[in-house]
């Protein structure tokens, strides 16, 4: 059981190896992002000086260059779409604000412009942070590998000028530089980025090793099975970039039918104002009549049914520790009908702890003394079952005599000298072929699924200790509450190994469990549900989850020890680790969906109402402002009920918000 040496410089003769410098798109890199900080600025210092009656040649100059700032981009874009015969809404938007001020409602246009520049920017922002994150997945892999020579030398060259068929050499603490096959050498590989296994895998002669993987104590002689611009870390890269770009467009339902409806108010308006006057109306009460129209018509209140369920749900999200990043992923999040869960850092910890201690009769010890002697002897190794160890000695407060002479030996295990006496710990199969009681206990800890730890002293075992990955607390009921939501058990896709993945599964109630994938394996399960027409969440932390969190319908990060690249993928992020909030979150959005629709039938009835009354009667333009207005407000209010504390309800206890 070796140490795996993650933070160690490597070696001089490996060639310097500098850490790779974080790449990370500044924001006011990002046009966007400068001209809606220009609109803000000029808006906030207008406002004061309107609102404080300053000359009118001031504020309406500071507001007229937040119409430009804010508006000029959106605008020409609207344009450019036009020409294909596209209705953008952003064009709308811009010609709303302007219509705003025509009619002296300056300050009204320029807050729809600075908030609709705002809302460009930070799309933009979250677009450039992903695009960060999948480049910066490159720098998982060592930029030079050292490359064995015929004659018996070695050089150091860039890993992307590797050919298969050469020969590097990996050593301790370094990260593998190719994918490969191993010639000689016996080392721990902590792959956990490539396929999410918790614990180094030990690798000889004849095993496979992934470019970016972390070598641990041992050297390796590695041949090089496939070009860098084809091994797995780049599949990854590729995989999340071909998901993100072929990923259908996402629009709130209400986008989907605003563009259709604004063509259709703006031709009726047109119509209402023309049709008087080709039968021969004075032009000032059909043009009143058409602004009446205009304005009981405009979508404003079909748009608000929209946001403020969604907004408001996503607030109360985020005060429960769930980040939904847009409120198209609120929307998205109810639609659900699929669960697709990893294993290693989502269903459990991410990290072994001991969860077994059995001392052998006739050892003298009891469990403190056979954890304090293994501890003991573990204390100089930095492998994460040694951690675990000498993690819970600590806890437990005990004493940990005085270890020399400590050796590691790559998949076998440690030694030391303890009271005069040589002490082993390490794995049952490869520190003896030890029978009887403590091959038992190996054995019944292993298909508990737990890693069974010999502790030999004096070349006879005294006692088995069990390590394992633990299960998060919640994560039953978790299982359970997603399964009555979505009508059907999710599955599990996991990079670990098919007992330790079938055996925990049977814990919290899984029975399809797909183990042993590679994150092109991961993908291909989603696209094979997504392809059945299902609309597949997916619950993943890690490297090797960002390709399928990118092809899923929804994809949710653990947000503690969640990877870069698949807290910037997902959709939404479990900021605290609950994972029960992932029903919850789920069960919210079905709520804010059924608002929308309450919404949607209050905003269509009050214009229905103002519209026959304007086009049969004559609606006084007065009291059909009140009415927009009023219809306005209540959709509002009524999405804001997601706001308080009980729209917030575990899955098997929710109803009506």
């Amino acid at each position: 059981m070796s140490s795996v040496l993650d933070q160690r410089p490597a070696p001089a003769a490996a060639g310097p190896r500098p850490a790779p410098p974080r790449r990370r798109t500044r924001v006011l890199a990002l046009p966007e992002a400068r001209w809606a900080l220009a609109a803000l600025v000029l808006f906030l210092i207008a406002l004061p000086l309107n609102l404080l009656g300053a000359p009118a040649w001031l504020w309406g100059s500071l507001f007229a260059a937040t119409y430009i700032t804010g508006g000029w981009e959106p605008g020409w874009e609207g344009l450019k779409a036009l020409k294909d015969k596209t209705l953008d809404v952003d064009l709308l938007m811009v010609v709303a604000a302007l219509g705003a001020a025509a009619i002296g409602q300056v300050l009204d246009g320029a807050l729809l412009i600075v908030i609709f520049a705002t809302s460009g920017a930070l799309e933009a922002v979250a677009t450039a942070r992903t695009a960060d994150s999948v480049r910066g997945l490159l720098d998982l892999a060592p930029t030079t590998a050292a490359r064995l020579l015929p004659g018996g030398g070695e050089e150091t060259v860039a890993a992307e000028d590797l050919k298969v068929g050469d020969v590097i050499l990996v050593r301790p603490g370094e990260r593998v530089g190719a994918d490969g096959q191993v010639l000689d050498g016996a080392s721990d590989v902590d792959q956990a980025t490539i396929t999410g296994e918790p614990l180094p895998v030990t690798k000889q002669t004849g095993d496979e090793v992934f470019a970016g993987t972390v070598n641990g104590t041992g050297a390796l002689r590695v041949r090089v099975e496939r070009d860098p611009a084809n091994s797995v870390i780049a599949r990854i890269v590729k995989m999340v970039e071909e998901a993100s770009e072929t990923k259908a467009p996402t629009q709130l339902f209400i986008e989907k039918i605003e563009q259709r409806y604004s063509i259709g108010m703006v031709i009726a308006t047109l119509a209402v104002f023309a049709i008087p006057l080709a039968f021969g109306s004075a032009l000032q009460p059909a043009l009143l009549r058409a602004m009446t129209f205009m304005i009981v018509a405009s979508p404003c209140a079909v748009v608000l049914s929209t946001m403020p369920p969604l907004l408001s749900a996503i607030a109360n999200a985020g005060r429960h520790g769930v980040l939904a990043k847009s409120a198209v992923v609120m929307e998205r999040l109810g639609q659900v009908d699929a669960v697709a869960l990893d294993k290693t850092g989502t269903l459990t910890e991410g990290t072994p702890r001991v969860t077994d201690i059995r001392p052998l009769s006739g050892s003298g010890l009891d469990e403190d003394g056979l954890l304090a002697l293994a501890a003991a002897a573990e204390h100089p190794s930095e492998h994460p079952l040694a951690r675990a160890i000498v993690d819970v000695a600590r806890e437990r407060r005990l004493p940990l005599p005085e270890a020399l002479d400590f050796a590691s030996s790559p998949g076998q295990g440690v030694s030391a000298t303890i009271a005069g006496r040589t002490v082993q710990v390490g794995s049952p199969a490869r520190l003896s072929a030890t029978t009887g009681p403590a091959s038992a206990a190996a054995v019944e800890l292993a298909e508990a699924g737990q890693t069974a730890v010999l502790v030999m002293r004096d070349d006879g075992p005294v006692g088995v200790i069990g390590i394992a990955d633990r299960l998060r607390p919640d994560a039953a009921a978790t299982v359970t509450a997603l399964t009555e939501l979505t009508g059907r058990s999710p599955v599990l896709l996991t990079g670990d190994n098919e007992r330790a993945a079938r055996q925990l599964a049977a814990q919290v109630g899984i029975t399809d469990v797909r183990a042993g994938l590679l994150p092109e394996d991961k993908v291909a399960a989603v696209q094979e549900w997504e392809g059945e027409g299902r609309k597949v969440l997916v619950v993943g932390d890690g490297v090797n989850d960002a390709p399928a969190l990118a092809a899923a319908h929804t994809g949710i990060a653990m947000g503690k020890a969640g990877s870069d690249l698949a807290l910037e993928t997902a959709d939404a992020v479990v900021v605290r680790d609950e994972l029960a909030t992932v029903p919850t979150i789920v069960a919210l959005s079905r709520t804010a969906r059924r608002l929308v629709v309450q919404n949607l039938v209050i905003a269509a009835v009050f214009i229905t109402a103002l519209v026959a009354w304007d086009l049969i009667a004559t609606l006084p333009l007065p009291l059909g402002v009140a009415g927009h207005e009023g219809s306005t407000v209540i959709v509002g209010l009524n999405g804001l009920r997601l706001l308080r504390e009980a729209a917030w309800t575990n899955p098997d206890r929710r109803g009506a918000a």
